[in-house]
């Protein structure tokens, strides 16, 4: 039954719908927790403490993070592999590219594809700069703060960043329509509710997430 489920087109979709509101669950979480850097140093510092000892003392330390980050992943994971093959699939069903191009498609139905590549770049270079702090000449161990305004003081970090939020913002926008369209939450009536909340979803997190970088540029952060 799983795999049926799995090998179906309506059984990739669902998977998409599924672990695309968990990816967005994600991301307001991780926005409000951003936005505890506009209260200084020591809150978002406390902040980046709690997140490996939360669950404690029912969870190890770091048990919950961790429980977190698998998650993550495996929406991440199973997201994209299912975006790939339905994508191999309509580009075998159609393998003539169409003569006339749709004009109806919005900019972020066509960049879906692109939005999505980017997207997964952009985790890799967030994880090696900030998690690991691979990348981060600047980091210290144990200081998330700093390291956030050491990443934003250079022009790289901040071009990386903007350009990868507003990636994201176009991907939520029409994924979580197109999320509700395959659980089966839209309909005639509720079509443009739903736009709605996507569009101002996707605002919402837009400006929170891009707003750190800015705060940091002009020194609102420092």
């Amino acid at each position: 039954m799983t795999r049926t489920l799995w090998d179906s087109s309506v059984g990739k979709k669902t998977v998409m719908a599924v672990t695309g509101l968990i990816m967005i669950g994600y991301l307001c979480a991780h926005m409000l927790g951003n936005l505890k850097i506009f209260f200084g140093a020591e809150e978002f510092n406390a902040y980046g403490r709690w997140l490996r000892h939360m669950g404690e003392p029912f969870l190890h330390s770091h048990w919950g993070l961790w429980i977190v980050r698998v998650v993550l992943l495996t929406s991440v994971v199973l997201h994209g592999v299912s975006a790939y093959q339905l994508s191999r699939r309509d580009i075998k069903a159609r393998p003539a590219k169409y003569v006339h191009k749709r004009p109806r498609a919005s900019y972020a139905t066509r960049t879906m594809r692109w939005g999505g590549i980017i997207v997964a770049l952009f985790i890799v270079w967030h994880i090696l700069d900030l998690t690991t702090l691979t990348v981060n000449e600047n980091a210290q161990e144990g200081h998330p703060y700093e390291n956030v305004v050491a990443t934003f003081s250079t022009w790289y970090g901040n071009v990386i960043y903007i350009v990868a939020m507003l990636a994201v913002g176009l991907h939520i926008r029409h994924g979580f329509w197109s999320a509700a369209q395959t659980l089966g939450v839209g309909n005639a009536t509720r079509d443009r509710i739903l736009k709605g909340i996507a569009n101002l979803l996707a605002l919402v997190l837009t400006a929170g997430f891009i707003s750190v970088p800015v705060a940091v540029m002009t020194g609102v952060v420092s």
